[in-house]
C-alpha cells in the first residue's frame, strides 16, 4: 500500500470527513484489495457477536440507525471514488452484472454488505451454522442481485448502494429460514 492508499487520505478522497469514511467502508474493511464485499459482510458478523448486539431488539435498532447513515456515507464516497472497482469486483461485476453501471459503487463501499448481513441474520439463532449459512446465501443473493435487488441497485446514490444489499439480505433471511424450518423435517427422516 503506497501513501496515495492510505484509508482516510484527505487528497484521495477530498471533502469526505474522516468518519464518513469510516462507516462507508465499514472501518476501512473495504480498502482490502480483492473481495471487498466479502471482508465487509465478515466485519458485519463480527460485529455481531458483540455481547448483545444480535438481539431481537438491538438488531433492528441497529439497521434502522445505520442504514440512513450508509445511504448518506455511501453516497459521499461514490460521488469521490466514481466508478473505481477492484480487480474482483470488476471482473464478479463482469460476469453476474454485465452492462453499463448508471451510478457508481466502489469496490470500498461496504456498509451495504454490513447492513445486508445483518438482514439476513434478522431474527433468527445466534449460532456458528447460522452465521456461516447467512455469509454464504447473502454472499449469492449480493452477486447474482436478483430481482427486484437488481432494479433497487439503479436507484442513484447511497440509496441505491444500499437497497440492493438490502434485498440481497431479506433473501437469504427467507431462504435461512426455510433450511430452518426443512431441517428437523429431514434430520429425522435421516436418523429413523
Amino acid at each position: 500500500m503506497n501513501d496515495s492508499d492510505r484509508p482516510g487520505d484527505s487528497h484521495r478522497h477530498p471533502g469526505v470527513p474522516f468518519l464518513t469514511l469510516l462507516i462507508a467502508t465499514g472501518f476501512f474493511s473495504g480498502y482490502i484489495p480483492w473481495a471487498s464485499g466479502t471482508f465487509g459482510t465478515i466485519v458485519g458478523l463480527l460485529l455481531c457477536l458483540i455481547p448483545g448486539v444480535h438481539t431481537p431488539v438491538i438488531l433492528p435498532l441497529l439497521i434502522a440507525l445505520v442504514f440512513p447513515l450508509g445511504v448518506y456515507a455511501a453516497g459521499k464516497v461514490a460521488e469521490a471514488e466514481g466508478y473505481r472497482l477492484s480487480r474482483t469486483g470488476a471482473m464478479a461485476k463482469a460476469m453476474f452484472q454485465p452492462g453499463e453501471r448508471l451510478h457508481p459503487d466502489p469496490s470500498i463501499v461496504v456498509i451495504d454488505e454490513i447492513i445486508g448481513v445483518w438482514v439476513t441474520i434478522l431474527w433468527l439463532p445466534s449460532t456458528p451454522a447460522v452465521f456461516l449459512l447467512a455469509f454464504f446465501f447473502f454472499r449469492l443473493y449480493d452477486v447474482l442481485k436478483p430481482e427486484p435487488a437488481r432494479r433497487a441497485e439503479r436507484l442513484p446514490g447511497g440509496l441505491g448502494i444500499m437497497l440492493d444489499d438490502v434485498i440481497a439480505g431479506v433473501y437469504g433471511n427467507i431462504t435461512l429460514r426455510v433450511i430452518l424450518f426443512l431441517y428437523p423435517l429431514f434430520h429425522g427422516a435421516l436418523s429413523a
